[in-house]
């Protein structure tokens, strides 16, 4: 798979996506994400579009919220710490990151952005079951599969690009 077949490069030449969510897409916090790896060589901003442009597409498809998937995609991961290393000391109920994150992300996408309850719940519940309490919407149980769904997708684009690599011979001198 080449650059211009992934998920990420896709989104980034939709115009009709890049319209809808470039409020948040080129945001100053936003774009920090870009700092954290998500899954692999995968940054945490990439893993956000990617999520955000596959429920995107999925919500076309099935006529769903397009708006709200295309944005609570891409602040479904709004956290700005390295979850794989991160544990809280002052809170032993916060040691697993899938329970918390992702009211952490809501908490900070709020400080910037105007969100709907759908999205709201969409980005605080799209690890449910780990969340407990059950969502309302349909979208929010669509995003926790479609969040699946990209973090295996850039797992194994990952283990791909480096087989690749290391299959692709030095030139020599």
């Amino acid at each position: 798979m080449t650059k211009n077949e992934t998920i990420f490069y896709k989104a980034m030449h939709d115009e009709k996506y890049i319209r809808l969510v470039k409020d948040i897409l080129f945001h100053r916090e936003v774009l920090k994400l870009k700092n954290f790896s998500q899954h692999m060589d995968v940054s945490r901003y990439e893993h956000s579009v990617n999520v955000s442009y596959t429920g995107y597409l999925v919500a076309k498809k099935l006529h769903l919220d397009v708006k709200a998937f295309a944005r609570a995609g891409l602040l479904h991961d709004m956290f700005f710490y390295d979850w794989k290393t991160y544990k809280s000391e002052n809170n032993p109920l916060l040691k697993n990151h899938a329970f918390y994150h992702g009211t952490i992300a809501l908490f900070n996408a709020k400080k910037y952005f105007l969100l709907s309850k759908k999205e709201q719940e969409m980005i605080k519940k799209h690890m449910w079951p780990a969340t407990i309490i059950p969502p309302i919407y349909l979208e929010t149980y669509i995003i926790g599969f479609v969040d699946k769904y990209c973090a295996i997708y850039e797992y194994v684009y990952s283990k791909l690009d480096n087989y690749d690599r290391a299959l692709t011979p030095v030139a020599k001198y």
